[in-house]
């Protein structure tokens, strides 16, 4: 072969060779380039909820996302009175879920709701807790008088529903105002149970739900007295703000559904009361 023939071959096989890596170069660009787009192009769903139904709605959804690839499922956790007042100040909220009717009440009177998207999610119990490495010698509410009881925690009445029913709970035993010294207010039910959990408190009052949460951190003392509190309802709508309505309500339809209620029992809530489920 001659030596131009041979310089020919190799000069071909570089061309074809940088032609396969420019073209797998391609594939690679388009592969990210269609990556971001489909990531750019999904619906965000923004659900603010109250901190306490975490656990369950993240689970929830997850299974939605694999339901409506289209959507991603954004979450905003607080207390519900914070979170109340983020959608009266105009926050993007699509769906609101709140640990008391209270708030969803006051968003309904001021017209905030999508009409007849109110439903009621799931219940709770409320429950005196203290941290299972203590030995404290709680048995009941009544005990929280005692002089080894320091510090009690409990979420700020004003915004979280937890305390709301905690004040509602002491009151009615007659030990609010004699508990006053001894109470720390929370911003969430979260932040009254990790206290409990870490030792820094000999006692709170949170959800059954809480509790379980912290498996073995931390041991139910007490429920609350029958009738010492209104019901602890979970509340859910579709806010009348939403731009992606249509995937809000399928969203609360899947919580309401037997799948959603699957999840939300497996968390120990219990489900809503018939005449209230939707």
């Amino acid at each position: 072969m001659l030596r131009g023939d041979r310089e020919t071959i190799r000069l071909g096989r570089r061309l074809r060779d940088y032609a396969i890596k420019g073209w797998l170069l391609g594939l690679l660009v388009l592969g990210a380039w269609v990556t971001i787009a489909s990531a750019a192009s999904k619906r965000e769903l923004l659900v603010s909820a109250a901190i306490s139904l975490k656990d369950p709605l993240q689970e929830i959804g997850v299974l939605f996302e694999q339901r409506h690839p289209e959507v991603k499922v954004v979450f905003n956790w607080g207390a519900s009175g914070a979170l109340q007042q983020q959608i009266e100040y105009g926050a993007p909220v699509d769906v609101y879920a709140s640990a008391a009717a209270k708030q969803m009440d006051e968003l309904e009177a001021k017209g905030l709701l999508l009409n007849e998207t109110r439903r009621t999610l799931a219940a709770n119990l409320v429950v005196l807790i203290t941290s299972s490495a203590l030995r404290s010698g709680l048995t009941s509410f009544k005990d929280l008088t005692k002089p080894e009881v320091t510090l009690i925690a409990i979420g700020n009445p004003r915004i979280v529903p937890a305390g709301e029913y905690a004040q509602r709970i002491l009151m009615s035993l007659g030990l609010w105002d004699s508990l006053q010294a001894k109470l720390i207010f929370t911003g969430s039910v979260r932040q009254a149970l990790a206290y409990v959990v870490r030792g820094e408190v000999e006692a709170a009052v949170v959800y059954a739900t809480d509790a379980q949460s912290a498996d073995q951190a931390v041991q139910v003392v007490s429920a609350a007295p029958e009738g010492s509190h209104p019901p602890a309802l979970y509340p859910i709508a579709v806010v009348k703000t939403s731009k992606h309505s249509q995937e809000a309500r399928a969203f609360v339809d899947l919580a309401l559904s037997e799948a959603g209620q699957q999840i939300l029992r497996a968390h120990g809530f219990l489900p809503p009361p018939k005449t209230l489920a939707r």
